[in-house]
């Protein structure tokens, strides 16, 4: 069912549908992780879905933001939360493939580039099609991310991303792979003494090598509440 739903404590409302697509805590966190400054002046976010990195992102710059999302039902739900919103001078929506994104810009033409993408190599047929596509890689996967990324992107371009834990590995390996060299890490715990299951990455196109490695973030407290540093990210005013 489609709704509409303020975004976190922001003066801005976001369109989701329970039955397709809502946006999680997982686009918050890449949206306050990714490095933006003064000198950062173009955006994309690949695989945008109902454009809420987007949307936090037109919080912390005055860069242009585009988006890119292939399923068109969840498309739509993101120009209905920019236009509404009034950010549409800001944000600019596509509905394509990522990987035709080449066609549509220049090489070197961002300073940044985000995406929080499928997460699965399985395909799980239980889920509809809508949340299947968005949450495994049948149209999206790893390596088209990344080549789309190296090609989008400036030199020194900054590239963010936020994925399942158990892939790890894969994806440092297939950064370096797509000369993204990893600059910045942050593991994501559901509760303190469990087991990371998420983290954030960020990598620099043609980068040096050296590393750094954030604190750990965990989610809830016992209870399921919340974390102070969670409510902080959540509450925080852009």
């Amino acid at each position: 069912m489609r709704k509409k739903n303020r975004l976190l404590n922001l003066d801005a409302i976001i369109y989701q549908d329970d039955d397709w697509f809502k946006f999680s805590l997982d686009s918050v966190l890449l949206a306050r992780f990714v490095t933006i400054n003064l000198r950062t002046k173009r955006i994309m976010d690949l695989a945008t879905g109902n454009a809420p990195i987007p949307m936090l992102l037109s919080y912390r710059t005055n860069a242009i933001i585009y988006g890119v999302e292939y399923q068109k039902c969840i498309f739509e739900l993101g120009v209905d939360s920019v236009n509404d919103n009034c950010m549409d001078n800001q944000i600019k929506l596509f509905c394509d493939d990522v990987s035709l994104i080449h066609q549509k810009f220049d090489s070197d033409f961002f300073d940044v580039v985000t995406c929080n993408p499928p997460y699965f190599k399985n395909n799980n047929f239980n889920l509809n099609e809508v949340k299947a596509i968005a949450r495994h890689e049948i149209f999206l996967d790893l390596d088209t991310v990344l080549k789309q990324a190296f090609y989008l992107l400036k030199n020194g371009g900054v590239f963010a991303m936020v994925h399942r834990t158990e892939r790890f590995v894969e994806v440092m390996s297939k950064m370096k792979k797509y000369h993204l060299e990893p600059k910045k890490i942050q593991f994501i715990y559901p509760k303190k003494g469990q087991s990371s299951d998420l983290f954030l990455i960020e990598g620099v196109k043609n980068g040096k090598v050296g590393l750094k490695m954030l604190f750990p973030l965990i989610v809830h407290n016992e209870d399921n509440t919340y974390t102070d540093e969670i409510q902080k990210i959540l509450n925080f005013k852009y």
